[in-house]
């Protein structure tokens, strides 16, 4: 066991007391971020949020892995650590994204997209729960996320061709 006490671990794995929700408890850990990226990380340069991001990243990998010890099961439903912090990867290079025309577009569309490639874990997403640990909670997350963060980015570059299609 770690030095942490049982409260803290879960308390934070948990995200207090919103991983004890029973209906979708990953859906609203991915609105916790969502909210997360967009008051605080989405205002920090960019080698903050990189340091930022990385930090939570292995503070999540860590307290999701001593969850998963503590509840005596694997990548709980009720940890949503993992999600809160893959959610700011969903908008990698879109910073400031407040400034941008549809900013609400990009962050519904992340959102939606992400916990569809969360819950499905398409493209072998699935097989990165097998990692040990914490990081088997985690790496899905973020594997999900970044394949979000790309497939935004491609529909922004390929959006102005579809108007002009679509109008032709």
């Amino acid at each position: 066991m770690g030095a942490l006490p049982k409260w803290l671990v879960l308390g934070f794995a948990r995200l207090g007391p919103v991983g004890l929700i029973k209906l979708a408890p990953g859906t609203w850990g991915s609105a916790l971020g969502l909210a997360y990226f967009y008051f605080f990380v989405d205002k920090l340069g960019t080698v903050q949020a990189i340091a930022v991001n990385f930090v939570s990243i292995i503070l999540a990998v860590y307290l999701c892995g001593e969850a998963e010890v503590r509840l005596d099961e694997h990548d709980p439903g009720e940890v949503i650590l993992d999600e809160f912090v893959a959610m700011p990867l969903c908008f990698i290079g879109w910073t400031r994204i407040h400034a941008i025309v549809e900013p609400w577009a990009i962050i519904l569309g992340g959102f939606m997209v992400f916990r569809f490639f969360d819950i499905l874990k398409p493209f072998g997403i699935r097989r990165l729960q097998s990692l040990p640990s914490g990081w088997g909670v985690v790496m899905d997350d973020l594997a999900a996320a970044l394949l979000t963060c790309g497939l935004l980015h491609l529909v922004h570059l390929l959006w102005p061709q579809l108007i002009l299609e679509l109008h032709g």
